[in-house]
C-alpha cells in the first residue's frame, strides 16, 4: 500500500521568512556586539509604570481581565485619546486592548481580510505587515515611497486603488525612514479611501516621538475617516515597555465587534496587571510626552554626529526612533553581507534593509539603526563604527 505524503508546511507560511530583526537581536547576543537592530529602549520605563504594575500584583490582578481589554485601561485610553487627538469614543464599544501592537494589526487584518482582497502597503514597511496580509489571505500591493523625503507618488498610488482594495496600511511616524506624513498627503489617501470604501488601518505606535516641528496627524481626524480608519498604537515605545506586550485598538463599534471576536480566539486578552498599569501611562501629563521628544532628539542628533564621524550617509528621520542610512559607497553586493560584516567585525548589530521590502535587492544598499538606547550604548557603538573609515576604503 502506497503512503499518502502531504506537505507539511502550509502555502502561507512558506510565502515568508522569520523576522530578520529579532534575527539581528540574537546574533549581537552571539558575538557580542552593541545592539542598535531591535527597537527596544535599554533604559528603564517611568517608575510611576513601575509602581503601577507593582501594586495592581500585589492587588491580586492577576486572572484574566475582560477578553477586550481592562475596564479602567481603556476608559484611561478614551481620556487620552481625548486630550491628544480631540476623538470622543466610547471605550466600552471602541476599544480592543491586545498582546501589543502586533497582535493588534494581525487581528485587525483577520477580521476585515477575506482572501482575494488587496491590502495596500507602503515600501519600505515594517516587516510585519506583508506577512500579516498574507497570513490573512489578501494580496500586498507595494507603493513606493521615494528618497530622500520618502514621498509617495500620487499616480501610482491612484492606480492602486481598485475594486478588489480593502484596506491600506498607514505607518506614521513611519518605521524604518522615521518619515512622519504630511496632511497633505493624508488628505489624498482620504480621498481614495472614501472614493473607494476602502479602509485604513494606522500604526501609530510612535505618535509623540517627533522632531524639528514636524506634527502627527491622526488619520482618524480626518473628515469623513473616522468611521472607516481603524487606529492601532500601544504602550511600548512611548512608555519604553516593549516587553510588557499591550496594545489597542480604537475604531467604530461595528468593526471593534468583529476585531474582538478576532482577538479572542487569538490570545484571550492582554496581562491583567500591565494593563492596570497601563492606566498610569496613559495618566501621564503633556509635559512627560513633550521631555520623551526632547530625550529622543538628543539621541537622534548623539547617533546622526556618530554616523557622520564614521562616514555613513543618511536619512534625516522626522519622527520614530530609527535612522535608515545608505550602503553602497561600501561596496558590498549585498546588505546582508555588510550587517554580517558590521556584527563579526566591527561589533554593531543592525537591520539590514531588505527586511523592509517585499523584493529583497530593493532593499540592498540600505541598513537601519535604532538609537532608542543609553547614552553610554550609543557611545559605544560610535567607538566601533568609526573603525570603519580605516576598514573600509571609502
Amino acid at each position: 500500500m502506497r503512503e499518502i505524503q502531504r506537505q507539511k508546511i502550509s502555502a502561507k507560511a512558506q510565502q515568508f521568512t522569520e523576522s530578520v530583526i529579532r534575527e539581528m537581536t540574537r546574533l549581537a547576543v552571539q558575538y557580542g556586539a552593541v545592539n542598535l537592530a531591535q527597537g527596544f529602549p535599554d533604559f528603564s520605563c517611568p517608575l510611576e509604570l513601575k509602581q503601577a504594575a507593582y501594586q495592581a500584583i500585589e492587588a491580586d490582578v492577576n486572572q484574566y481581565a475582560i477578553t477586550w481589554g481592562d475596564k479602567a485601561f481603556r476608559e484611561a485610553i478614551a481620556s487620552k485619546v481625548r486630550w491628544y487627538l480631540g476623538l470622543e469614543i466610547n471605550p466600552e464599544t471602541q476599544i480592543t486592548v491586545t498582546c501589543g501592537s502586533t497582535e493588534a494589526m494581525a487581528a485587525v487584518m483577520l477580521a476585515t481580510i477575506d482572501p482575494g482582497d488587496e491590502v495596500i502597503v507602503f515600501e519600505p514597511y515594517y516587516e510585519n505587515y506583508g506577512p500579516d496580509a498574507i497570513l490573512a489571505g489578501a494580496t500586498p500591493r507595494y507603493i513606493t515611497l521615494h528618497p530622500p523625503d520618502w514621498r509617495f507618488d500620487e499616480t501610482q498610488l491612484r492606480q492602486a486603488f481598485n475594486n478588489k482594495t480593502k484596506a491600506i496600511i498607514i505607518n506614521t511616524p513611519h518605521n524604518p525612514t522615521g518619515k512622519v506624513f504630511t496632511r497633505e498627503e493624508l488628505t489624498i489617501i482620504a480621498e481614495l479611501c472614501q472614493k473607494w470604501d476602502v479602509l485604513a488601518f494606522t500604526d501609530e505606535i510612535y505618535e509623540h516621538i517627533l522632531y524639528d516641528g514636524n506634527q502627527h496627524i491622526a488619520l482618524a481626524t480626518l473628515p469623513g475617516m473616522e468611521e472607516r480608519t481603524i487606529t492601532i498604537n500601544g504602550l511600548s515605545k512611548t512608555y519604553s515597555v516593549t516587553g510588557w506586550r499591550v496594545g489597542y485598538i480604537v475604531t467604530t463599534p461595528a468593526l471593534t465587534g468583529a476585531i474582538r471576536k478576532v482577538h479572542d480566539f487569538l490570545t484571550v486578552g492582554a496581562p491583567a496587571p500591565l494593563q492596570r498599569a497601563g492606566v498610569a501611562a496613559m495618566q501621564l501629563p503633556p509635559s512627560y510626552y513633550e521631555e520623551l521628544a526632547k530625550l529622543y532628539h538628543q539621541k537622534r542628533d548623539n547617533l546622526l554626529s556618530i554616523l557622520d564621524q564614521a562616514g555613513i550617509p543618511y536619512f534625516v528621520p522626522q519622527g520614530a526612533y530609527y535612522i535608515f542610512a545608505e550602503i553602497a559607497k561600501f561596496g558590498y553586493k549585498t546588505d546582508i553581507e555588510f550587517t554580517n560584516y558590521l556584527i563579526k567585525e566591527i561589533g554593531v548589530a543592525v537591520v539590514p534593509g531588505s527586511s523592509f521590502f517585499s523584493q529583497p535587492e530593493k532593499g540592498n544598499s540600505f541598513i537601519r539603526f535604532c538609537f532608542s538606547k543609553k547614552t553610554d550604548t550609543l557611545q559605544s557603538a560610535g567607538e566601533r563604527l568609526v573603525k570603519l573609515t580605516a576598514k573600509i576604503n571609502l
